[in-house]
């Protein structure tokens, strides 16, 4: 009966490493949970195991099928998946990951403040888990909003999922950043897209200025139409219900501003270091454009807002917060000042 061991991709920062087994057994538990109908979970779940001095997380899964272990490919810290033979032999398993583009497409974007991306990576994988079935989140063309996209980070990721990203932001700094690295990658790498630039207006009233990229992998799909959307918006994120229609988003994905670098703004331009106002005003316009049956996951620090608070905020927006077992297990410490934690909310159908 076959076993697997997924080795751990290291990370470049440090204290993430140190707990990245934990956080990734509970990620593959939650998908477990949301797609693979339970398969990982009946034998016990994953165990972390030393073989020839290398930490491994082992699973016990004989019934996982390819698609089961297309899902498992994508795991956020999963740097290689083998399977474990009887006799203690390691078989490499080549992975058919989602991922379209290059990996710089995710790394070579740095700046203090960035999101690391495999938190980024575990964030989205639990919310589009969460509003799409196993098909879907294999072979779909999802609609991903991050409506405090900062310098894209998330936008990114749904981009090498070939998937659409949008993105808001009001910070315009960040997103002429993001505008500028996102139009050179894509010349860099001689990758087809058209681009356009407009104001958003409703009503008369001026909500900020868009740019819009039309992008394929390949010359053949960008001919076909088969074409991806990159769209980045610089406004006010509590206007994000009147720049885009009622349900127009399968999945809303943000890591809620936190601390003096990711400073929310409330009132009139006054800083504030929690995140409590800030969500009380935008979840509600959020869940808006959320579609029914989709979902809405949200990091944030601990520190400043308990996971109870914003669970309560989560429901009066009339969102059902998934508390299950691995969703509790995903906390985990950033630096002295910040404990981040993660949390997913389906809107119901």
């Amino acid at each position: 009966m076959p076993q697997y061991a997924i080795l751990v991709q290291p990370s470049a920062n440090r204290v993430y490493s140190q707990q990245a087994a934990r956080l990734v057994r509970n990620e593959l538990l939650a998908l477990d949970e949301l797609l693979l109908d339970g398969r990982v979970g009946a034998r016990g779940g994953p165990v972390e195991r030393t073989i020839g001095g290398v930490p491994y997380l082992v699973v016990d899964a004989p019934d996982l099928a390819a698609d089961d272990l297309r899902v498992v490919a994508n795991l956020s810290s999963l740097f290689a998946l083998f399977e474990l033979r009887d006799d203690g032999a390691l078989l490499p398993v080549d992975l058919q990951r989602l991922d379209r583009y290059d990996d710089d497409l995710l790394t070579i974007l740095k700046y203090v403040g960035k999101t690391n991306e495999q938190l980024t990576r575990l964030l989205l994988n639990l919310t589009a888990a969460a509003a799409l079935p196993l098909d879907g989140f294999l072979g779909s063309r999802v609609r991903v909003l991050d409506p405090v996209c900062g310098r894209g980070t998330t936008l990114n990721q749904a981009l090498m999922y070939g998937w659409d990203a949008y993105g808001v932001d009001v910070d315009r700094r960040d997103v002429e950043a993001y505008t500028a690295f996102a139009a050179r990658w894509l010349q860099d790498k001689r990758l087809k897209h058209r681009s356009s630039s407009s104001r958003v207006r409703v009503a008369g009233a001026k909500l900020g200025r868009r740019t819009t990229f039309e992008l394929a992998a390949t010359k053949d799909e960008y001919r076909a139409g088969d074409v991806q959307t990159l769209e980045i918006t610089q406004g006010d994120t509590l206007d994000t219900d009147r720049m885009y229609r009622a349900g127009f988003f399968d999945v809303v994905v943000a890591d809620a501003p936190y601390g003096i670098q990711h400073g929310s703004v409330t009132g009139p331009r006054t800083p504030s270091r929690s995140p409590r106002d800030l969500l009380t005003d935008a979840i509600p316009v959020w869940t808006r454009v959320l579609r029914r049956g989709g979902a809405m996951g949200l990091a944030w620090n601990t520190k400043v807002l308990p996971r109870e608070d914003l669970v309560a905020m989560l429901e009066d927006a009339g969102l059902e917060p998934l508390e299950d077992a691995p969703f509790l297990g995903l906390s985990h410490r950033v630096d002295q000042a910040i404990e981040r934690d993660v949390v997913v909310a389906r809107k119901p159908r």
